[in-house]
């Protein structure tokens, strides 16, 4: 086993180990060929997820495309605008009405945390999830 799909509703699963790209990797019944470097316990995309569509992990929303994410792609604070906790490249995006958090913007996908792509060097080393 190579990834995890933590709950059969999720869109994607977790590495195990570190995966290659050209790697085609078996995640219950799918079989997925990784387009990125994805490390140990970061996300695989299992299913291609449009900008503010839901990412799911867990059967939970975790976050939200901030990108289009294709099957098999790194799913991480580049292309994910967390539903939880701002990352390290994103911002409040300031209104007339003041900030906005990010779910009273994502449904109609005008995000009010939005990614900067400047990602530390500490984070993107990070082994977390």
């Amino acid at each position: 086993m190579r990834a995890l799909r933590l709950d059969p509703a999720d869109n994607v699963a977790v590495a195990v180990t570190a995966l290659a790209p050209g790697e085609r990797i078996a995640v219950g019944e799918l079989t997925v060929e990784v387009r990125d470097p994805v490390a140990f316990g970061h996300k695989i995309a299992l299913a291609a997820v449009e900008p503010g569509e839901a990412i799911l992990k867990y059967h939970e929303v975790i976050g939200r495309a901030a990108t289009p994410i294709a099957v098999g792609e790194h799913v991480h604070v580049h292309n994910v605008v967390s539903a939880r906790l701002p990352g390290p490249g994103d911002a409040i995006v300031a209104t007339a009405n003041g900030a906005l958090t990010a779910s009273e913007r994502r449904g109609n996908h005008e995000f009010a945390i939005r990614r900067t792509h400047c990602p530390t060097p500490s984070h993107s080393r990070s082994g977390g999830a």
